[in-house]
């Protein structure tokens, strides 16, 4: 028996479709990733989501799922607090082995061992609100431009811009979001 390959984004699929895949009202997807990303233990709905088996997803990067439309100055932002000791909240729209595509409303914890060292991480994610989705689904458009033309330093800008223009904070925009307001 071979060792499996482990799948990367360059893995991930090239044709990207308007095929959504709506997460049930019930359902919570969990992951755990080591401090690199690679994923270390997923449940079946993250499976059965993704359209990867288990023993394509454990010890892929978690990038792999990483959607197109998805500003990465969001995943900086994601990293940047988890390396800090604080937790993430965001609306994903992840990349299904298909091409089609799912949102989520995600939490993202660091898992520390008994010494308070960060060994790895555990996301936890549930159906977004649709009127969240329809809010925010045109702000990552514009950071997905504004990267494309100007980089990663151009859409955290325009971040910024846009938190300061609305006068609040992204954990903030991001509650108000998901309760709906």
């Amino acid at each position: 028996m071979g060792i499996q390959k482990r799948l990367s984004k360059k893995d991930a699929p090239t044709t990207i479709t308007n095929d959504e895949k709506v997460i049930s009202q019930d359902d919570f997807i969990v992951s755990k990733t080591d401090t690199k990303g690679f994923i270390t233990y997923c449940n079946e709905i993250f499976v059965d989501m993704s359209g990867y088996t288990a023993e394509d997803l454990i010890g892929a990067n978690h990038n792999i799922i990483r959607h197109p439309d998805m500003p990465r100055v969001a995943f900086k932002l994601a990293w940047d607090l988890l390396r800090s000791g604080k937790e993430f909240f965001g609306f994903v729209k992840n990349l299904r082995k298909d091409g089609g595509f799912y949102w989520v409303f995600a939490y993202i914890t660091a898992d520390y061992d008994l010494k308070g060292n960060i060994v790895g991480y555990t996301s936890f994610r549930r159906k977004p609100p649709r009127s969240a989705i329809e809010q925010i689904e045109p702000v990552y458009k514009l950071l997905v431009d504004s990267e494309r033309r100007g980089g990663m330093e151009a859409s955290g800008k325009l971040l910024a811009d846009f938190l300061e223009e609305h006068k609040t904070t992204y954990d903030a925009l991001v509650m108000n979001l998901q309760k709906g307001a």
